[in-house]
């Protein structure tokens, strides 16, 4: 259980990082057509997707600030939480 438990936090740990990342590149004019860029976005999109869906289907209005990637990693920081609760 513990290689496990360990496992999952790296799991998470690096998809936070990465849709951080690309949070900060949304922000700078960058090449979507670069290799690690283009890896990150493959990465990420699908874990922020949904959140941007939940978003449209409330309405919410956020303007030009896109707020699924804080979204995800307040998710993604919960569902750690709950693996070390279960574990």
């Amino acid at each position: 259980m513990g290689v496990l438990k360990m496992a999952l936090e790296r799991l998470i740990y690096i998809v936070e990082t990465l849709i951080f990342i690309r949070a900060i590149l949304s922000f700078i004019v960058i090449d979507t057509n670069n290799a690690i860029t283009s890896f990150i976005f493959q990465v990420t999109e699908p874990v922020l997707s949904p959140f941007r869906e939940i978003l449209r289907r409330l309405k919410v209005d956020t303007g030009m600030i896109d707020f699924s990637p804080l979204l995800a990693i307040l998710f993604l920081s919960f569902l750690s939480r709950i693996i070390n609760i279960i574990f």
